[in-house]
């Protein structure tokens, strides 16, 4: 059947309209997964008209084009002006921006190309063949799996923290207490809105993530010094030997980019938690010399090969249930239903040579990553040549103007630069940023599933031993705690 379905969506795929497309969608992919605040659910809503006047196959290739592209073009700014392009480069930020500051910002952009192009494929190749099997895991999942999976990338906080874990606790804390604002789901209640319509939905991630990295780093640059001196940065051009270097952490790249398939099968979870898990185990099965958070490798390749091997997982709940992995697959159903396609169970057995496309399609999108990566770095990377000077006031427009177009809202705008205000004053108190992001993706995931299993739950709190999978996710959940308290108890002891 997987077969017949390549063969049949071969005809379809073959088509030089459908690679200039891919072509044409990674390439604004990259565009906008560079620019602060922007990032490829806004690249693919603002192709969304084009792309309903296509072919099913066509209009594909555009828009996983978008979404692979994105995913990946984050990493650049984060690598290079510690500024994450997108929230799921935010954990590129620790090894990325270090190993730049060592003079190895090549191979760091390399790492992080090779990386995402060779997760997507393992992704792909996932998707392609286990694509019944693990939709039909992900649907078994209820409301305590969810919950206790939420717990576990909240635990994740204390593994990725190299500074105070008490700081680490306190940020993470607060994105908790920053997710419950907005309408209770249950009660339809208001919480923390002040009597504020705008705040009815809670904060726009994307707006808290550019006020937090963006915004709080230009506020910092700007306090420093130089701003009119032009910046010696030396051409950056990322080579394809990088794909040799990212090879030697096989391990790591399978096993990120497995957990990044994993999460982004289960609807709601997404690539920015995946992401943080991979680094977490990354850096966890690391060796000491490798030194995580200085600028290793491994940590490029876990972020990267996991964040675009979530883009494979998140279309097996879409294609095979119809159920969007997240709001940038529900756009590609809305387009799908467009065309007259309807993705679930029929869609395998009624349109397989458009399943066998969409395959082909995302699988040879992560190929041309590479090369188009590789070779138009160099152009998105000119304007670092500015002074400071120049480039600050271009960087705060850019993520002005990304902020605005999310939701044609002011209120994005304040809600960005009350954030940079904060990670200006986080930083300058050694307080971690990224927990925060952690909490606020996390919270809203957590409650839902923990009240959920509550009202379903004869027993309390009993119905997360009942369940094995939730049991087994509690017991990794415990040995994690543990684990960390220890090293925290044998870090003190040496110092």
């Amino acid at each position: 059947m997987l077969i017949d379905s390549l063969l049949q969506g071969m005809p379809l795929f073959w088509q030089a309209e459908v690679f200039l497309l891919m072509a044409l969608g990674l390439i604004f992919g990259l565009l906008v997964g560079v620019l602060p605040g922007l990032g490829p659910l806004m690249g693919i809503i603002l192709l969304m008209p084009f792309a309903i006047s296509l072919q099913p196959i066509p209009a594909m290739a555009l828009m996983l084009g978008i979404f692979v592209g994105g995913s990946c073009g984050g990493s650049i700014s984060a690598i290079l002006l510690r500024i994450p392009g997108t929230p799921l480069a935010a954990a590129t930020l620790f090894d990325g921006y270090p190993m730049a500051q060592k003079g190895r910002a090549a191979q760091a952009i390399g790492l992080a190309i090779s990386a995402s192009a060779l997760g997507g494929m393992l992704g792909g190749v996932v998707l392609i063949l286990l694509a019944p099997l693990l939709a039909g895991v992900a649907a078994s999942f209820g409301p305590p799996e969810y919950a206790a999976l939420a717990v576990t990338g909240l635990v994740s906080i204390v593994v990725v923290s190299d500074g105070s874990v008490v700081k680490a606790l306190m940020s993470g804390l607060l994105g908790l207490l920053l997710a419950t604002i907005g309408t209770d789901e249950f009660s339809t209640g208001y919480r923390f809105t002040f009597g504020n319509y705008n705040m009815l939905n809670g904060f726009h991630i994307v707006a808290v993530v550019v006020g937090l990295f963006a915004l709080s780093e230009m506020a910092l640059q700007a306090f420093g010094k130089d701003l009119t001196a032009k910046p010696d940065i030396a051409p950056v051009r990322a080579s394809f030997r990088s794909v040799l270097a990212t090879l030697r952490h096989w391990k790591n790249l399978v096993r990120s980019s497995a957990i990044g398939v994993f999460f982004g099968s289960l609807p709601g979870a997404g690539g920015i938690i995946s992401a943080f898990a991979a680094y977490a185990v990354a850096k966890a099965a690391a060796r000491p010399e490798e030194r995580y958070g200085e600028g290793a490798e491994g940590g490029i390749v876990a972020t990267e090969s996991a964040n675009n091997a979530t883009v494979g997982g998140t279309l097996i709940p879409t294609l095979a249930l119809g159920i969007p992995g997240e709001a940038t697959t529900a756009i590609f159903i809305s387009v799908l239903l467009v065309l007259g396609i309807y993705p679930g169970p029929a869609l395998f057995t009624e349109t397989p040579e458009v399943v066998g496309g969409i395959y082909l399609v995302y699988f040879s999108a992560n190929i041309l990553l590479l090369l188009l990566g590789v070779l138009t770095t160099p152009l998105f990377i000119y304007t670092l040549k500015l002074r400071k000077a120049h480039l600050i006031p271009v960087v705060l427009l850019m993520c002005a103007i990304g902020t605005f177009t999310l939701q044609a809202s002011v209120f994005d705008l304040w809600v960005m630069f009350g954030f940079g205000v904060l990670g200006t004053l986080f930083r300058m108190g050694n307080y971690p940023l990224s927990p925060i992001v952690i909490g606020l993706v996390l919270g809203p995931f957590l409650e839902n599933n923990l009240r959920r299993s509550l009202l379903i739950s004869r027993d309390g709190m009993g119905i997360f031993l009942d369940r094995p999978v939730a049991a087994a996710l509690i017991a990794i959940n415990a040995v994690l705690i543990a684990w960390a308290v220890y090293s925290f108890l044998r870090k003190q002891k040496t110092t």
